[in-house]
C-alpha cells in the first residue's frame, strides 16, 4: 500500500522512481542496441564494430562499478549520456541522436539516496547498465 501510494504523488509530480521496473531497463537494453551498441558492443563490453575507428576507445561498460569501488557512478553515467559531460570521441555532445534522450523527466537515487532528474530514455539506458554490471 505505502509504494503504491509513493507511485501515485510520484506520478503527480511528474517524478516517478524508475529503480526495480524490469520493463523500464528491457526498454534501456533495446535502446542500447539500437543507439549504443555499435560503438560499445552489444554485451556493453566497449568491443562494437566501429570501436576500431575511434579515436578513444569506448569503455566496457559492464565494469563501471567494478571501477568506482563497487558503486554505480550514476550522475556521472547520467552526465555523459544526456550531453551535460561531453565526450572528445564522440565529436558532439552525447548522444549524437539529437533530443531523443530528452523530455519526461523521470527521478532516480544516487547510492546517496540524492534525486537526479533526466529524460526518461536516460533513465532506461542508466537501468539497463545496473542491470549488467560485474
Amino acid at each position: 500500500m505505502r509504494q503504491l501510494a509513493r507511485s501515485a504523488f510520484g506520478l503527480l509530480l511528474g517524478l516517478i522512481p524508475l529503480t526495480g521496473h524490469a520493463q523500464d531497463a528491457d526498454q534501456g537494453a533495446a535502446l542500447f542496441q539500437w543507439y549504443c551498441a555499435s560503438c560499445h558492443g552489444t554485451a556493453a563490453d566497449g568491443a562494437g564494430p566501429m570501436a576500431p575507428v575511434l579515436l578513444v576507445q569506448p569503455s566496457d561498460l559492464t565494469r563501471l562499478s567494478a571501477s568506482s569501488q563497487g558503486e554505480f557512478p550514476l550522475l556521472r553515467v547520467v552526465r555523459r549520456i544526456d550531453g551535460s559531460d561531453p565526450l572528445v570521441s564522440h565529436g558532439s555532445a552525447m548522444p549524437v541522436y539529437g533530443p531523443l534522450f530528452q523530455g519526461n523527466e523521470v527521478a532516480l537515487k544516487t547510492a546517496a539516496g540524492q534525486p537526479v532528474l533526466m529524460g526518461r530514455s536516460v533513465a532506461d539506458l542508466v537501468l539497463y547498465l545496473q542491470e549488467i554490471q560485474k
